[in-house]
């Protein structure tokens, strides 16, 4: 028990603390970008007041927007204020998929930029799966799925290919297949195959139903199977990693890949290997946002999921539990920023700057360190042995 935690202080220490900076900045800023309350200096008890309020409504209105909404709850019932809750995790299950894809290269010192790609591949075999064949659905959305799988592991592969066999740099490959990924998409919705038909813009046909996830709560709320899978998956990882003889591999060879090699681990394998999971893993995250929530295959299909799940895997600490509950904590701030701004007129804007001094903060554990003064366990070194190698 005291070992978990540990396990759990060491995991969401960090996090917690750039949250808390992050949102105290964020709310210098809210206070300092509106002018009104700027022109109140003058009278310091006011200013205060009146920045105080400003806060605290704006984030106010992030809860209400991502976790309950009171107003909604009076109007519809008590159940029904749930519904920002329901589009926040909806919102934070392809995060889960490309967040592991990210976490999982880490933990085996790859840098995977190149999870946006991956989930649009995985989206690419599902959509044409989904809509061409009319099977049941006990055998359809299996068969989505692991297309899906396969289309992001092989496109994962080739980088881990590459670099097994020609040393090539996972992350300029990546960072060019994402290229790659986008623009073929677009090339592809513009074929026979893919275009709907009598429609001149990049949109594929819909799925059958027979290849969607069902929803959980009804056809009102968008919360569909999809939140299973990811947690599965979740386990998955942490298992892969902790408890399987490959998964040892893939540490030995994060933590040194010198020594791993001496010690008899093929590492041109384990690299091959990592990138075929983590494609796989971001291909599956595509497939589920596909037939679970899009329905259509479009060129924004992957939106900035994969690029977003950078930070996810950063703020988890490279860790499957960390990375889940990071994603969770994104996927609140998105759907929260959406109505920030009709009910406050604060610039949604404002999320990002949160999100980007979240990162900075994880990035830089040696400033949160001296600003809490948190013991000296807690520095880079240290993060980086527990959090990314170990």
């Amino acid at each position: 028990m005291k070992q978990f935690l540990s396990t759990v202080r060491r995991i969401t220490l960090l996090p917690t603390l750039s949250f808390i900076f992050a949102f105290f900045i964020g709310g210098i800023i809210i206070v300092i970008s509106d002018p009104i309350i700027m022109a109140q200096l003058n009278s310091p008890g006011k200013f205060l007041t009146s920045a105080a309020a400003r806060i605290g409504n704006s984030y106010l209105a992030i809860f209400q927007g991502s976790i309950y909404d009171v107003n909604l709850a009076r109007e519809s019932g008590v159940v029904r204020g749930f519904y920002p809750l329901s589009e926040t995790i909806v919102t934070s299950i392809p995060l889960v998929f490309a967040g592991l894809a990210v976490a999982l290269a880490f933990r085996s010192g790859l840098f995977n930029i190149g999870a946006q790609g991956q989930f649009i591949f995985g989206a690419i075999g599902a959509s044409y799966v989904g809509f061409t064949f009319d099977l049941p659905p006990l055998i359809h959305v299996p068969l989505v799925l692991i297309v899906g799988i396969i289309f992001g592991g092989l496109f994962g592969g080739i980088v881990g290919l590459l670099k097994a066999k020609t040393g090539a740099h996972e992350v300029i490959v990546t960072i060019m297949l994402n290229y790659v990924a986008a623009l073929f998409i677009l090339w592809l919705l513009k074929t026979s195959i893919f275009l709907r038909p009598e429609r001149f813009d990049p949109i594929a046909p819909d799925v059958n139903p027979s290849a969607r996830l069902p929803k959980l709560l009804g056809a009102d709320l968008r919360l569909h199977l999809g939140v299973f899978i990811a947690l599965v998956v979740t386990y998955f990882v942490w298992w892969l990693l902790n408890r399987s003889t490959l998964g040892f591999k893939f540490r030995a060879v994060g933590a040194n890949a010198n020594a791993a090699k001496t010690a008899g681990i093929s590492v041109p394998l384990v690299t091959t290997v990592t990138m075929f999971i983590c494609g796989g893993i971001a291909g599956l995250g595509g497939a589920v946002h596909l037939i679970g929530t899009e329905y259509a295959l479009t060129a924004g299909v992957a939106g900035s999921i994969g690029f977003d799940a950078i930070t996810v895997a950063l703020l988890g600490q490279a860790t499957p539990l960390g990375t889940l509950f990071g994603a969770f904590l994104f996927g609140a701030l998105q759907t929260g920023g959406r109505t920030l701004l009709s009910n406050t007129g604060t610039s949604s804007e404002i999320i990002q700057v949160i999100q980007a001094l979240i990162v900075l903060f994880i990035a830089a554990p040696a400033l949160l360190k001296k600003i809490f003064r948190l013991k000296k366990s807690v520095d880079s070194k240290s993060m980086a042995a527990k959090g990314w190698n170990g």
